[in-house]
Formats: structure tokens, sequence, C-alpha cells
């Protein structure tokens, strides 16, 4: 047992305190300022009684908080908290020799989610299948009753969703992973983790998972991308379009945030007359960008392109929009392809984009909206734009995942 101050809360979450020797020590649940006693276990620690309290830890929402590994900061009071999160986006452009406005950070509400991934795990004897997040460090699934950050809808569907699960867990290797998403004529579900060597679901499997499917009334539910049961086809709204969503595609968590990045990229697109949309997904930023002016979009993921190009046809009142499957780590659009492109908005994924910001960077466009869910990255890319001549003008925070570390950002950059 050791007694620990806690000096600040790092990029994971954890409190951050020093031993004797001046290794760090990471205390999860902690805050800055607090005084804990606490089992080590190399350089992590768990707390075993607060000596002194910060006057901005808060009671939190959920019961399930301590066990479960999806929230790791209910404990901090809201300000403090979303200031933390700025600060992480200060500390990565530091890093890189960057500095910056940081606006003041958008936070997505409560109960808000429409996304979550859900593990499913054996009950014990004569009970059905368990079903909830893993615990912090750890495997074990906390069994989920309750999600303060997850829409209510959502939430009352996890019985069912349960039921859902126990068919998938036919084979003893199968450790089934629910991606449910909240649609606008249903829930949508992509089953991963499921033992394939064996031949995947058995027929029994299929038609019980059917009959499970039908009774929650849900939209669709796929296995990897290959449909078990489909009721209806998945639609979203994004800005003025409807658009179909292929098995297991990817989609902003929180509408909410989703809004905000788009609203603060269409602001800073105004007045452009071509408009490039790299990792565009299945429209979240295009269909709104084409109010402006024409786009032309690229997305590695063909699925996602072909459900873009079908929404188009029926989403009257657009400027022109052109669409391309296009893998653009090995093949980013080149800086020739861009020469009358005014605007390119950017969103790629945590690994950042380093193959195609250096096309962007020999171009000779005039303005990059560079959206991320990694600061990291982010700013090791800024840093290229920045040294090919531009300069970063701003950068909203976006708290998209609630309680979390994690954290969104939209950049804008002008030469």
């Amino acid at each position: 047992m050791q007694e620990l101050t806690i000096n600040a809360v790092g990029a994971q979450g954890d409190g951050l305190s020093r031993l004797g020797d001046g290794k760090p020590a990471f205390v999860p649940l902690t805050l800055p300022g607090e005084t804990v006693l606490a089992h080590m276990d190399g350089a992590r620690a768990e707390i075993a009684e607060i000596l002194t309290a910060s006057p901005d830890r808060v009671e939190p929402v959920c019961r399930h908080f301590g066990a479960c590994g999806g929230c790791a900061l209910q404990h901090w009071a809201a300000e403090p908290y979303r200031a933390w999160k700025a600060e992480q986006i200060r500390i990565q452009l530091s890093m890189e020799g960057l500095e910056t406005e940081i606006l003041p950070t958008f936070a997505a509400p409560p109960a808000s989610r429409r996304r979550v991934a859900l593990h499913a795990r054996k009950g014990g004897k004569g009970q059905g299948a368990r079903l909830g997040f893993k615990e912090r460090r750890s495997w074990n699934l906390v069994p989920i009753e309750e999600c303060p950050v997850t829409d209510p809808r959502l939430v009352a569907a996890f019985p069912a969703l349960a039921r859902l699960a126990e068919p998938f867990l036919e084979h003893p290797k199968s450790a089934p992973t629910l991606h449910v998403t909240m649609t606008g004529t249903g829930l949508d579900i992509d089953v991963t983790g499921v033992e394939r060597k064996s031949g995947g679901l058995s027929a029994d499997a299929r038609m019980r998972a059917a009959m499970a499917a039908s009774e929650g009334d849900f939209a669709r539910v796929t296995l990897a991308g290959e449909i078990v049961y489909g009721a209806r086809q998945p639609l979203v709204k994004l800005g003025p379009a409807v658009v179909a969503l292929p098995p297991g595609a990817f989609l902003q968590a929180v509408p909410a945030a989703e809004r905000a990045m788009v609203d603060f990229a269409v602001a800073e697109a105004q007045g452009a007359s071509r408009i490039a949309d790299l990792y565009c997904g299945v429209g979240t930023f295009t269909f709104r960008l084409a109010e402006v002016g024409s786009v032309h979009a690229a997305e590695m993921n063909p699925q996602a392109i072909a459900a873009l190009k079908a929404a188009i046809g029926a989403t009257p009142g657009l400027k022109p929009i052109t669409a391309e499957a296009r893998d653009l780590v090995k093949r980013p659009v080149l800086s020739t392809e861009l020469a009358k492109t005014d605007v390119v908005v950017i969103d790629p994924p945590r690994a950042g984009a380093a193959e195609q910001t250096v096309e962007i960077a020999k171009s000779k466009v005039a303005k990059v909206v560079g959206v991320s869910c990694n600061p990291g990255t982010f700013a090791k890319d800024a840093r290229a734009l920045v040294d090919a001549g531009f300069r970063l003008e701003k950068v909203l925070p976006v708290d998209q995942f609630v309680w979390s570390p994690h954290i969104e950002l939209v950049g804008v950059f002008t030469r």
C-alpha cells in the first residue's frame, strides 16, 4: 500500500503520480490534487482509499462506473473535464511545435449515442446470454443494465439483443460482439467474433437468430456483413439525403456531434466551387458540402461508395457529386488531381492521413478542413501541412464520447 499524490490526468484518463524514483504511476479513477492510498502493480495502481478528494469530484451517474471499461471520467465535473480534453489537443500540437486558437469544446449530451458494441458471453446454467461491456483492463464482461451515454431507445433493446446473441454462442470458441446502430428504420446489428472455421452458424442457429430478430423488431442482422435477417433496409439521414447503410458501415456515434462537425466544415467551405471530400464514408459530409459546391468524394470501402452513389440520384437540389472507391493510403488523390479544388475536407481513421497529406501539401489548394478522432496523428499531419505553407487557424474540440478519454476535433488550415 502506498500513499500517492495525483498531479494530473493522463491522455488515457488515468490519474498520474510520481513515485520516489521519479517514475510515473497510473492511478485510474483519480483527479488532480487528490491524495490516495493505492495498491501498486508495477507502474499501475488501484485505489484503496481516497485520503483527500478533489473539489471537482462528483458522484458518477452510472452504477456500473468503476467496473465497466466504457467510461473513465464520470467522476469529474463537466467544466474541468472538458477543459482537460481541449488541453490534450494543445499538448499534441505543442509536441509538433504548433500553436493555434482552440475553440470552446462542443459537448455531446448524455443519452445520445446511437452506436454501441456489445460483447456477448454464455450465462450460467439455465440462463441466456450475458451482454455488456468489458471490464477495465480485462477481457471479463460487465453485464450492463443501464448506460447513461446511450440513447434510451437502444438501451431498452438490451434484453432483446441478449436473446439475439444466444444463437451466435453455439460454438464454444465464439465470442460475439454485436455492433448495434440505431437507424431511422430500426436497429441494424452486425455480429463479429463468431467461430467460422467450423462452418459458421448452423441452420438451426440461423433460424433462432432470425426468430429473435423478428421478435425484437430489428431492421437487419448480419454476420460479418452476411445477412442473417432482413426486415427493412436501415436508413439514415445525412443532411438532405437519405442513405441506405451497407452492413457494418461506419457512422458517427452521436448525431449531435456529427451535426456540429458537419456544420463547422460546411461553414468553412462557403464560397468554394469545387470541394474534395476524402475518406468520405457513406457521405457524412458529402451531401451538405454539395449544397455549397461540386464535390468529389473518395473512400476505400466500395460498399460505402455504392450507398453514397445510390443516394445521389434520390436527392434533388445538390451541386454535382462524383464518387470513387479508392485506397487513399496506397493511391492518394494526387496534387495534380486537386489542381482545380478550392477546399479539401478530410476525415481519416485513427492512423491519420500521412500519404494523402503529402499530396495536399504539394497541391495549390487554399483551404483544408481536417476532421480527426486522434489528436496525435492530426498533429503530425498538421505539421506536414504547416511545413508546406499552411497556417493552422483554429481547432474545434468535439466531446463525442462523453466521459471517455477519446476526443474528436475539426481543424482549419489556410494559405
